[in-house]
């Protein structure tokens, strides 16, 4: 069971690290977060997006992605629920006066668990995920290798383990830019502006794709 030879490994995880370094919503969501809060919000954000991405696997594995792909009005209710809170993230940040540029030392309680459950949801109601998983996944099946859905789980974690290999040295970086200028409460503000109109962008984006 799970075998593979090594140009089936070099051609996946390839892949994998290229998916995981292309720009997204994901990837702008855990920088946005670094920016705001540190390092901490931004592992909080990967690890949020990690879990909600492991929700996709799970469906890819138990076949029900492929209602996503067949459904119009399944695609279209998750997706404009993704929309909306994707805008409602936006308009809170426009709407903010930088109060969320704070040092991580000074972090509210249950800040970082709001990170991460945001990251949860905006990871859960992205359909294009939950499509991809079902389009990619498969081509990675060998019939001989056991059955398809251990097959299917087992390389959508491994791409969720590629995203925690080359994620978190860019959450470092991200984090070591923004502490150059954490203490200035006009950048906070403009930053808090950009993070706001980075997720309206996303939400539009996301509001404007078909299946």
């Amino acid at each position: 069971m799970f075998e593979y030879d090594l140009l089936h490994w070099s051609a996946f995880l390839s892949a994998a690290v290229l998916l995981n370094l292309a720009p997204g919503p994901d990837m702008a969501f855990i920088l946005g977060q670094t920016a705001v809060g540190g390092r901490r919000a931004g592992f909080a954000a990967c690890l949020g997006i990690w879990t909600g991405a492991f929700a996709h696997v799970i469906m890819a594995a138990a076949g029900l992605s492929a209602i996503l792909a067949t459904s119009a009005t399944a695609f279209a209710v998750i997706k404009y629920a993704g929309v909306a809170y994707l805008l409602w993230l936006g308009v809170q940040a426009i709407c903010s006066r930088g109060d969320n540029f704070i040092s991580e030392i000074n972090a509210p309680p249950g800040g970082l668990r709001k990170v991460y459950y945001q990251a949860i949801t905006i990871a859960a109601l992205n359909p294009k995920v939950a499509i991809f998983f079902l389009a990619f996944l498969p081509q990675f099946v060998t019939p001989e290798a056991g059955p398809v859905w251990a097959q299917l789980a087992l390389h959508g974690t491994l791409i969720i383990v590629v995203g925690a290999v080359v994620e978190p040295p860019m959450v470092l970086l991200g984090a070591w830019l923004t502490k150059r200028v954490r203490e200035n409460q006009a950048i906070g503000v403009w930053i808090d502006r950009s993070l706001g109109a980075l997720l309206i962008g996303l939400g539009l984006r996301l509001a404007a794709e078909q299946r």
